[in-house]
């Protein structure tokens, strides 16, 4: 099989965009498109956001090792009115602070705190999935703009061309060499073509729109790109075998199964014996008892015997979510599989097609140029010439579909191996750590403001 990097580097060579190039000074790539929405694309924060609220967890699960501490005071007025000591006020108070220790939970904190950290990586392959996924979103946008603007192109020529044959047309049955027949052929396809133009440049309207949306930019100098060369695997085999290794869905789901394992060890806890210390000291004021301060330490002993059922469905529960999460692993790589030899096929696929319309093109394009010389004798009718430039136009149309197809098809069969990533495509922009923040938190004990001062 000749290799991707071999393909798409031929493609790369002989590729030409019908677009000139007045806008090269401030023309945006491919690349810097992915950029910009990596940076910007607000779907992509949200989720960063969600992932640094999942990191959240890991110091919420690790509290149950610390102690609880809390503060307790109380007053009480009272009037006694008799007729010894006639009406006087009585007023008594307790002040007091309490701290409780678990010494032992059955492993419950143990588990969770693992359990935390594992969901904590799964999200963090689930972040990186929806990175892949708008870098995507970023190369495809980009791709549609540049085969919509040569479609565009592509018609304005034929509406000039179709403008010249309308006026052959006319001039001729002026002198009585053609007919009424031949310059209405030319008026409606004049007609056709100017509403094709029209639906050509909705469609790019359309695409820059979304292209705003994903990148958070508006489009210029979009170039004709070719397709990725970064990262491409050697053969389907390798591509295949890279996906089920590296895709971070596979990744996620697998850090998934961990998390719920660790959950079913905590819910198991629950029937293990717990042991829990308390210490407490309290002051005794007022007029009606002795000023006294008490210091106690308790040691407390609980043995769960039945909680009402309670404890068993928990852990049936636990077991259960346990067995879908793994069934939810074998789920992603057959996707991740499907996804691949899909992409593969469909690169393939555009890159042949790219080969046989510029044949075509070339065909077209001499069978055109034969048969105007062939009218001009009488040999041919503008029908004729007509049907011929047609045959172009698509053909045209079919190697810029051909070569958007050929982008996007690349860029999703590196998605689908999990390498559309920053690092490497050699973007150039910060590369969010999501380690940073987990670091920051994972040990907290205590505050209010999150990492970036809210």
């Amino acid at each position: 099989m000749v290799s991707f990097v071999r393909k798409t580097a031929l493609w790369a060579a002989v590729s030409t965009s019908l677009l000139l190039a007045p806008h090269a000074a401030s023309a945006e790539s491919i690349f810097g498109a992915m950029a910009k929405a990596y940076a910007n694309n607000p779907d992509l924060n949200a989720a960063r956001a969600g992932l640094r609220a999942t990191d959240e967890g890991v110091p919420i699960a690790k509290s149950g090792y610390r102690p609880q501490v809390s503060a307790a005071a109380t007053g009480t007025l009272s009037r006694v009115d008799s007729e010894a000591t006639g009406t006087r006020d009585l007023h008594s108070g307790q002040i007091g602070i309490s701290i409780t220790q678990t010494v032992f939970d059955g492993f419950q904190t143990l588990n969770n705190v693992r359990a935390a950290e594992s969901t904590v990586f799964s999200s963090r392959e689930t972040l990186k999935a929806n990175e892949i996924q708008i870098l995507l979103a970023a190369a495809q946008s980009y791709a549609n703009i540049a085969r919509d603007q040569q479609i565009v192109s592509i018609r304005r020529q034929n509406l000039a061309f179709l403008r010249e044959q309308l006026s052959a047309a006319e001039a001729r049955l002026d002198v009585g060499e053609g007919t009424r027949t031949d310059v209405s052929q030319a008026q409606a396809e004049l007609a056709n073509a100017q509403s094709l133009l029209v639906a050509a440049v909705a469609q790019l309207k359309q695409s820059e729109a979304v292209y705003v949306q994903i990148v958070g930019a508006v489009p210029t100098g979009i170039r004709q790109p070719g397709p990725a060369t970064k990262a491409m695997p050697r053969s389907l085999d390798q591509a295949v075998a890279t996906g089920l290794r590296e895709n971070p869905q596979i990744l996620a789901a697998q850090y998934a199964v961990d998390s719920a394992g660790f959950q079913v060890k905590s819910a198991e806890g629950t029937m293990l014996p717990g042991v829990v210390l308390q210490g407490a000291v309290t002051r005794n004021t007022g007029n009606v008892s002795t000023d006294n301060t008490t210091a106690s330490i308790t040691a407390r002993l609980e043995v769960p015997i039945y909680q009402g059922g309670a404890e068993y469905g928990q852990i049936r529960q636990a077991k259960e979510r346990l067995g879908q999460q793994r069934i939810l692993v074998d789920s992603a790589r057959a996707s991740v599989q499907q996804t691949v030899v899909s992409a593969h096929a469909q690169l393939e696929s555009a890159l042949a097609r790219i080969t046989a319309s510029r044949s075509q093109i070339s065909a077209a394009n001499l069978a055109l140029e034969g048969v105007v010389e062939e009218r001009k004798v009488g040999q041919r009718t503008t029908l004729d010439v007509l049907d011929a430039q047609q045959d172009v136009l698509n053909a045209q149309e079919s190697l810029a579909v051909a070569q958007r197809d050929a982008v996007v098809a690349s860029y999703a069969l590196l998605a689908a191996m999990g390498r559309l990533t920053v690092r490497t495509q050699g973007l150039q922009v910060a590369e969010y750590r999501a380690e940073e923040h987990y670091e920051a938190v994972k040990d907290k004990w205590f505050g209010l403001r999150t990492v970036d001062g809210r």
